[in-house]
């Protein structure tokens, strides 16, 4: 790790939280001298492993932000490993028996399990799967010793009675950080988002989407034996009824990551993993046909992830604090797009916070950003748990016709965005903010 960099911005940033969110964010300011202090709870960097996919739109964002982001997502994605699915985002499929008649067809010409069509990216490129835990690990390496505090779960925030406007972020372990401004990246259970919003507003908490899913790995000399090469290492998404399936290489093809999605309708457990027996998982997946039955039956010591989401909020800014990521706008993953979101946030706000002289442009730059990227990351979440219904049979029943031609154009809103003119746009609200207010 290099030596953190002086600054002469007569202000400090506190960013809560050290997951993806934090560590972009804080790799892409400090490049710009910012001061800030990365606040994570844990007693070190580290995310629950799990298969992360990101789009061509926040590769984009990757690669304007910043070259050593753009080069850690570089060295751990893995693509489609058939180069003629080099375009293709998953290949569908019908994975649940019940749509199938007494012979096997899902439609004409087409048997349970066979691929109906692919799903293409567009544009073509910076399309992968990463594993979490080693694209932390590659972003960890770019922050300076010293910028992060570890073990500091935030409990509370209040203004500093010093008047000077600064915020006091009190932790769990009784010390306490005075800031000029914090920026949130404390994920889906964030306590900055409940302090922002008020905890008695509704949209404070995450809600259950309806939604849980079996995550898994499979090694992929294991994956080929059971699938056959084609659908072991490239993305398949297998639809049915009430759940559906998808796995994609990550590990640069030495791992086959699977996500099982089933319904229910409440979440009444307090912890949202939860360990689960493999009888349970493959009862779920009973009536589903035998590729899908191959897969689950791998899949080892299976937990549970119920998936929440954040209900829509009319802000992400108050005051000298700010939303970003998955405190702003949780999601569900069926669009693959939470993490990119959250990548397209670090590169907005990190533009506009570099060109903050005082704390008031500091407070300008939260503004523009919320303006900016309020609706589009709101209509990720709400379209996203859209999608899972979609895939599931519960959107448009199990019209195949109907659910092809709605995957054919449903993503291009998320992956072709001129994250450039959104930025300028941003910035534009910024200087007329700094006008009207001096």
């Amino acid at each position: 790790m290099a030596s953190a960099p002086s600054s002469t911005k007569p202000y400090s940033l506190a960013i809560v939280g050290g997951g993806i969110s934090g560590l972009t964010l804080a790799i892409a300011l400090l490049q710009y001298d910012v001061p800030l202090t990365i606040y994570e709870a844990a007693s070190h960097f580290g995310e629950i492993g799990a298969g992360l996919s990101f789009a061509p739109n926040a590769s984009r964002a990757m690669e304007l932000m910043s070259p050593k982001i753009y080069d850690a997502f570089m060295k751990c994605k893995t693509e489609n490993m058939d180069i003629s699915k080099s375009d293709t985002w998953f290949t569908i499929r019908v994975g649940d028996a019940r749509r199938a008649d007494k012979y096997g067809h899902v439609k004409e010409g087409k048997k349970l399990g066979d691929a109906l069509f692919d799903m293409k990216i567009s544009p073509i490129g910076g399309i992968g799967g990463v594993y979490r835990a080693h694209f932390l690990d590659e972003l960890v390496k770019d922050v300076p010793e010293g910028v992060a505090k570890f073990g500091k779960r935030l409990v509370e925030m209040d203004e500093a009675e010093d008047g000077s406007g600064d915020m006091v972020l009190q932790f769990a372990d009784g010390s306490t950080a005075q800031h000029s401004a914090v920026i949130g990246c404390d994920g889906i259970k964030s306590l900055t988002r409940k302090w922002l919003l008020g905890r008695d507003d509704p949209a404070s908490e995450a809600v259950f989407s309806g939604k849980y899913a079996y995550r898994g790995l499979i090694p992929m000399d294991e994956a080929v034996k059971l699938l056959g090469k084609e659908v072991a290492q490239n993305s398949q998404m297998y639809l049915g009824y009430h759940g559906h399936l998808l796995t994609f290489p990550i590990e640069h093809g030495k791992t086959m990551n699977v996500v099982a999605f089933s319904s229910r309708e409440t979440w009444d457990d307090e912890k949202w993993v939860v360990a689960t027996s493999k009888e349970e998982m493959n009862a779920d997946f009973a009536e589903w046909g035998p590729n899908v039955q191959k897969i689950v039956g791998a899949m080892q010591k299976p937990d549970i992830w119920a998936l929440f989401m954040h209900p829509s909020c009319n802000t992400y800014t108050k005051g000298r604090v700010c939303l970003l990521g998955d405190a702003a706008h949780a999601t569900t993953p069926h669009q693959g797009a939470g993490a990119g979101m959250c990548i397209e946030d670090a590169y907005i706000l990190s533009n506009l916070v570099k060109e903050a002289n005082n704390v008031d442009d500091v407070k300008r730059a939260f503004s523009a950003f919320d303006q900016t990227r309020r609706e589009r990351t709101q209509k990720n979440v709400i379209t996203s748990q859209e999608g899972g219904k979609l895939y599931e049979f519960e959107l448009y029943g199990d019209d195949l016709d109907k659910i092809q031609e709605a995957l054919s154009t449903r993503m291009d809103w998320i992956w072709n965005f001129n994250l450039e003119e959104q930025l300028a746009q941003a910035q534009k609200i910024m200087k007329d903010g700094s006008k009207t207010s001096s």
